[in-house]
């Protein structure tokens, strides 16, 4: 699996940094609602608006794809989110942050559903393999993302907006210098082409799965830090990092270890189950800090496995 193309390394390194964006902001929500004087909520509009965008824009990323080519898909992706990150963190309001944070999901968007196509079709082995190096790159890019996003913004809650700027700057260089021309070939796709496939009920049901499990997904990394009173940036930073870690691990080694003794659907439900009583207790023990530590943590795991359990089923409905 660690004999690939340089392409293919290109790639996974954009989208370790692509992923880093996701955590990056955990560790400062605090500080943002503090420093620019906005309540928990509004502040979490910064992930509700990257994630919505980034949602409805995915469904017209192989329309894009088809007509100019994956490469110029993922280098146009790249350089949206290093305009938006940058104007984040030039912003002086929230309602600014969350705006560019919504231009920042549409450059996502475009980059990471066509890195996993790119990655899939030029990586050397099996598609099973090229999914877990894919995991990986999303793994180490949230695990590193919490933790950068606590040492840079120690120093101010503008830095990590920045420094995803420079980051981005760099896999944009390593994409277009790496990753051969890739030309549109076959079909050129269009808008309904997403809807048509939703016809196929196997494809119907994940898409709903998908959508309830990252409601989850997200509310760990939009409530966790306002659930930790007491936590500082860097310490909040550190326990997203452990968190990352874990998923990180459980995507590359765990979750197929899982899908062998039990099955795919077996194993979805398993952990969806186990994330859905991991966020309960949480509920339950708000008040008690390390209870809500080892929660967050905890579900790291399960994130981790039901990623890459999830993506591969996609692709083999798909």
């Amino acid at each position: 699996m660690l004999r690939q193309p340089r392409a293919v390394w290109a790639v996974a390194f954009a989208c370790v940094i692509a992923f880093m964006g996701i955590g990056l902001v955990d560790p400062i929500l605090k500080d943002i609602a503090a420093q620019l004087q906005a309540t928990p909520s509004q502040v979490s509009l910064m992930f509700t608006s990257y994630m919505a965008i980034m949602g409805v824009a995915m469904l017209v990323t192989g329309v894009v794809s088809s007509r100019i080519g994956p490469k110029r898909t993922l280098l146009a992706g790249l350089a949206l989110i290093i305009v938006f990150a940058g104007l984040a963190g030039a912003s002086d309001t929230v309602g600014q942050i969350v705006g560019f944070r919504a231009g920042w999901g549409l450059g996502n968007a475009l980059f990471v559903a066509t890195a996993l196509s790119t990655i899939v079709s030029a990586a050397a082995g099996s598609t099973a393999q090229a999914i877990i190096l894919f995991e990986a790159a999303l793994g180490i890019g949230i695990a590193s993302g919490p933790l950068v996003g606590g040492l840079l913004g120690e120093q101010s809650w503008r830095a990590p907006f920045f420094g995803v700027s420079v980051l981005m700057l760099l896999a944009l260089v390593a994409t277009a210098v790496l990753l051969p021309a890739t030309p549109p070939t076959g079909r050129r796709t269009s808008l309904a082409d997403p809807f048509r496939a939703l016809r196929h009920r196997p494809l119907l049901l994940l898409g709903v799965t998908a959508i309830f499990y990252n409601i989850g997904f997200f509310t760990i990394l939009a409530a966790g830090p306002f659930a930790l009173p007491e936590a500082g940036i860097l310490e909040i930073g550190w326990i997203f990092f452990a968190w990352g870690l874990l998923l990180a691990f459980t995507s590359v080694f765990v979750a197929p270890l899982v899908q062998r003794a039990i099955g795919t659907v077996p194993a979805i439900i398993a952990m969806l189950a186990l994330f859905a009583l991991d966020l309960a207790m949480m509920a339950v023990f708000t008040t008690h800090v390390p209870v809500v530590v080892a929660g967050i943590v905890a579900s790291g795991a399960f994130i981790g496995i039901n990623n890459t359990l999830i993506t591969e089923a996609v692709m083999g409905a798909a």
